[in-house]
C-alpha cells in the first residue's frame, strides 16, 4: 500500500511537474533531459510499486520536477511557469475525467502492456516505445475534453518523433496525477498546503542530491 505523506504526494506532483515540464521544453527548443525523459516512461511501466519513490526509479528521478515545482510555488506568476502549471491543472482534470471511464482505464492498461512487451527488444525510450505509448495516448487521453493544447514552436511540434515524445509525456503525467490522488493528494492541498508542499519538496531535492 502506497504510504500517504506529504513527501509521497510531493513525489507524485513533482512527477506531474517534471512530464509537463519536458512538454514545454520539447515545444519550445525540441529537445528534452535524455535522463529525465526515460524516468517518465519508466514511470509508465512502474505499476506495482513498493512505494511512490519506486515509481520514478528513487528521488533523484524526479529532481528535475521537484526544482519545476518549488519554483512555481516560489515564483507562480512567471510566464514560463504559468505554462506548465496550465498544463498540471489540464492533467489533474483529466485525470479526474479517467476514473470515471474504467473501460478507458483497461485500454490504456493494456496499450502500456504492449510497449512494455517491446522493451524486451528495445531501450524504454526507443522510438518504436514511444510511439506505441504515443498512440495510447491518442486512442484514449485525448480523446476527453477539453484536449490538451500544446503551445510552441511549430517546427518541433510537427515533427513525428517530438509530436510522439509530447503525448508519452502527457501519458506519464496523467500516471502520475493518478498516483497523487492514490497518495490522498486534493485540489484543496494544492490550494492551502502549498507551504507543507514546498517544504517537503526543498528537502527532497536535498535527498536527490546534484541535478
Amino acid at each position: 500500500m502506497i504510504q500517504r505523506s506529504t513527501n509521497e504526494q510531493t513525489l507524485a506532483l513533482a512527477g506531474i511537474f517534471q512530464a509537463t515540464g519536458l512538454v514545454r521544453d520539447l515545444a519550445h527548443e525540441g529537445k528534452v533531459r535524455s535522463d529525465a525523459f526515460a524516468v517518465c516512461v519508466h514511470s509508465l511501466f512502474a505499476t506495482n510499486p513498493a512505494n511512490t519513490e519506486a515509481v520514478y526509479g528513487g528521488v533523484a528521478g524526479v529532481g528535475y520536477g521537484l526544482e519545476l515545482l518549488i519554483k512555481q510555488i516560489g515564483d507562480p506568476r512567471s510566464p514560463q511557469n504559468l505554462e506548465v502549471v496550465k498544463y498540471v491543472v489540464n492533467v489533474l482534470h483529466l485525470e479526474r475525467q479517467l476514473v470515471k471511464r474504467p473501460a478507458m482505464l483497461q485500454q490504456i492498461s493494456a496499450g502500456v502492456e504492449k510497449a512494455r512487451g517491446q522493451s524486451v527488444h528495445f531501450d524504454i525510450t526507443h522510438e518504436n516505445i514511444i510511439a506505441s505509448l504515443a498512440s495510447c495516448y491518442l486512442d484514449t487521453i485525448s480523446t476527453l475534453t477539453p484536449r490538451i493544447v500544446v503551445a510552441g514552436a511549430q517546427g518541433h511540434l510537427s515533427n513525428p518523433d517530438n509530436a510522439n515524445k509530447v503525448r508519452t509525456l502527457l501519458l506519464a503525467a496523467i500516471r502520475s496525477a493518478v498516483l497523487w490522488r492514490q497518495c490522498g493528494g486534493s485540489r484543496w492541498q494544492l490550494f492551502f498546503g502549498r507551504r507543507h508542499i514546498l517544504s517537503a519538496a526543498q528537502q527532497l531535492l536535498v535527498e536527490a542530491g546534484p541535478g
